[in-house]
């Protein structure tokens, strides 16, 4: 057995024997509601991760937005290069919640809102550094935790510096929840959306129906074609989720609209959506419409580079005794923005569980010591 592979083990024992540590934390956090509009209670929440960070040796600091929640930003280490943890805070979950649905621990299961995704991931972070520490195992390199607080929305104040901090990095791991069952993600669809408007001309519908153009049968049109878009062996979906249109029955509508969600694999596939969408022409003559919106998300495209990042895992999962799986999501995630920019990036890295954004939403409880032991193997690399 190498000297490594000896340290791996007993970081992996170290934090199993401290599992119900982690579990304590796990349930503090959820109940430290963080939806990601209250801003008053993610910059409690972030104040709270700081000095966690902060008692484990970290330089923590707070990044004060003046609309969203602040983020946290908390470094071991000097000098440039090394590992950045991305994690988020905010939930989809409103205040109140866990007054209705207390945290429940049954069968090796944590249910609570928000503690798959992503508290569990913030725990993975922390108890991966304090291992680290407590063993006297901690590498040389700079390892940098950057808790945004609006990932929920599309991280909207915390993009840029994701993105800055992503590029004074060598490698990136989100601590988004694994890929059910257990997998790691080596990609993600990239996203955005398209909001289709037609304007038609109204009239009376009865005294006057064929002066009218209606512009809810324009928008038929349309949402037909949109449809006819989705590429599946390309991994490109279009869906036309929301309609509206019209005000009452026996008026010819002379307004409709629709939101379209688009999901890509590659660049190449989003650059043909969006030349496709601008290329849309009314069926019905009069008819105007008009397209906008676009691919906003990049995909996280499973690069070489990300594939040796997973290969390592992998292995240094199987030294530890227990197995990992290899998978992708057409969600998105902030590893989005960081594979975008040629930073290899490995996501999935949080809780094992089930149910984001769902009512029985859990984290697997036996598997936080695997994957912050996995976390702490890969950040010694």
């Amino acid at each position: 057995m190498t000297t490594e592979s000896t340290a791996n083990r007993k970081i992996l024992a170290y934090l199993r024997e401290h599992q119900e540590e982690m579990t304590t934390l796990l349930t503090h956090l959820v109940e430290l509601e963080s939806p990601t509009s209250d801003k008053p209670s993610l910059d409690r929440l972030g104040a709270y991760l700081a000095g966690e960070a902060e008692a484990l040796g970290a330089q923590a600091e707070i990044l004060v937005q003046d609309q969203a929640g602040n983020h946290t930003l908390a470094r071991w280490g000097d000098g440039t290069g090394g590992a950045l943890l991305l994690c988020h805070m905010d939930t989809v979950w409103d205040l109140g919640t866990v007054k209705e649905r207390p945290v429940l621990v049954e069968k090796g299961r944590l249910y609570g809102p928000g503690a798959f995704d992503m508290k569990g991931g913030i725990v993975n972070s922390l108890w991966a550094i304090r291992a680290l520490r407590t063993l006297d195992l901690m590498p040389k390199h700079r390892i940098s935790l950057l808790i945004n607080s609006d990932e929920e929305t599309g991280s909207d104040t915390s993009r840029a510096t994701i993105e800055a901090e992503a590029l004074e990095h060598d490698v990136v791991f989100v601590l988004e929840p694994a890929q059910p069952p257990d997998s790691l993600k080596t990609w993600r669809k990239g996203g955005g959306g398209f909001q289709v408007s037609v304007t038609g001309l109204s009239a009376h519908a009865g005294a006057d129906h064929d002066r009218g153009i209606n512009a809810i049968e324009e928008l038929a049109h349309q949402i037909l074609a949109i449809q006819a878009l989705t590429d599946y062996e390309a991994g490109t979906t279009l869906n036309v989720g929301v309609v509206s249109g019209g005000t009452r029955s026996n008026v010819v509508p002379a307004q409709a609209w629709a939101d379209v969600d688009v999901r890509v694999m590659t660049m190449e596939e989003a650059a043909r959506i969006e030349a496709k969408m601008k290329a849309l022409r009314p069926h019905l003559p009069g008819a105007a419409l008009q397209v906008t919106g676009g691919v906003e998300r990049p995909p996280m495209v499973r690069s070489p580079e990300i594939a040796a990042l997973y290969a390592r895992a992998e292995a240094l999962a199987e030294d530890m005794g227990f197995q990992i799986t290899e998978a992708g999501t057409g969600g998105g995630s902030d590893g989005n923005w960081t594979a975008a920019l040629g930073v290899p990036t490995l996501d999935g890295m949080g809780a094992v569980g089930e149910g984001g954004h769902a009512v029985h939403e859990h984290v697997i409880l036996s598997h936080l010591p695997e994957r912050a032991a996995l976390l702490a193997a890969m950040l010694r690399r």
